[in-house]
């Protein structure tokens, strides 16, 4: 908005005393004529000065605290006032234009409200949430486990089973599955933890150095994983079938999950002794761990006889405790010799 002002007198005031200690610096786009401050050009940093000019004329104290610069910096006046807050902007603006007497708004385009129809707004119906989502069932993997388990008739049916079941987190790192080695019509049957990293390449349980030192216990007592002769034979499988990351000690979840498969591979099995190595067969099948505390001591375990033993792994790291496993093999070699 502009307007053309009138012919401004010579020697017009750039300034306008307020008060004894306060002077006000007339804006480039203002002139005084006679009371009145009259504006020339619009820009929003005149707006304050319009202001303050009002408050003075009406009598009030004027003070510094009422410019938005201190009085004298008239060449940066502009900029702090583009910067002012827009509300006290547009306010002034409105004010001073109803003082002007503007009574309508003058748009780009002509408008003929009279000729507009009164429209009441559209009740827009509240949106429908959508149906939540259900969140899947909990999945029962022991339960899984369970019947997978008892729907297996044979040890070929079993390996297949489990070598199915996805639900157990080791499978996703290990190479093979391992199921078992020896001959399933053997009279002892050898559950060790879990494969070890030669198991896990080979893809058969006990055979890296503490699998070689298993067979020279076992060939001790006359027993061998590869006769086929049930007699003098064993059977060797593991508590889990696939190898824990850096063969660390399987935690009770794993155990619990893949239970009903050693349970159902027991009984396929059939086996007169079982020999229980390490912590992690008691802690599956005798529900109990300590194995220094309740090696050599005959349990009771699906029916059947079972000696808890040392893992030969433990045996390779502790050459003192061979003795005890001597004497455990020693007991199951007489309990060989009882059996019919």
């Amino acid at each position: 908005m502009e307007f053309e002002p009138p012919e401004i007198p010579e020697g017009m005031p750039k300034s306008v005393k307020l008060n004894r200690n306060t002077s006000m610096i007339i804006p480039p786009d203002f002139q005084i004529f006679g009371a009145r401050l009259v504006h020339v050009r619009c820009t929003a940093g005149a707006w304050a000065y319009l202001q303050v000019f009002r408050r003075a004329l009406a009598g009030e104290k004027i003070s510094n605290a009422m410019f938005p610069l201190p009085i004298g910096k008239e060449s940066a006046y502009s900029s702090a006032m583009e910067a002012a807050s827009s509300y006290w902007n547009d306010r002034a603006l409105l004010e001073w234009q109803v003082e002007l007497g503007v009574t309508d708004a003058i748009c780009d385009a002509p408008v003929d409200r009279y000729a507009l129809e009164t429209q009441r707004p559209k009740v827009v119906a509240a949106a429908i949430p959508p149906p939540p989502i259900a969140e899947p069932a909990a999945v029962d993997a022991v339960a899984l486990v369970q019947a997978a388990a008892e729907q297996a008739q044979d040890l070929p049916s079993l390996a297949a089973a489990m070598e199915a079941f996805e639900l157990c987190d080791l499978k996703k790192g290990a190479h093979k599955f391992v199921f078992s080695d020896g001959n399933p019509a053997a009279r002892v049957m050898i559950v060790g933890e879990a494969p070890g990293r030669e198991e896990d390449r080979a893809g058969k349980p006990f055979v890296g150095q503490a699998g070689q030192l298993l067979d020279k216990m076992l060939a001790a007592i006359g027993l061998n994983r590869a006769t086929e002769d049930p007699a003098q034979s064993i059977y060797i499988t593991n508590v889990l079938p696939w190898r824990p990351p850096s063969n660390r000690t399987p935690d009770a979840d794993e155990i619990a999950m893949m239970l009903p498969f050693l349970n159902r591979h027991v009984a396929l099995v059939d086996p007169k002794i079982l020999i229980l190595m390490g912590n992690t067969p008691c802690q599956a099948l005798l529900g109990r761990a300590g194995i220094t505390r309740i090696r050599g001591q005959w349990m009771d375990v699906l029916d059947r006889s079972a000696m808890p033993m040392f893992h030969p792994a433990y045996l390779l790291r502790q050459t003192a405790a061979k003795r005890d496993a001597w004497a455990d093999l020693l007991a199951v070699q007489a309990k060989l010799k009882t059996l019919t």
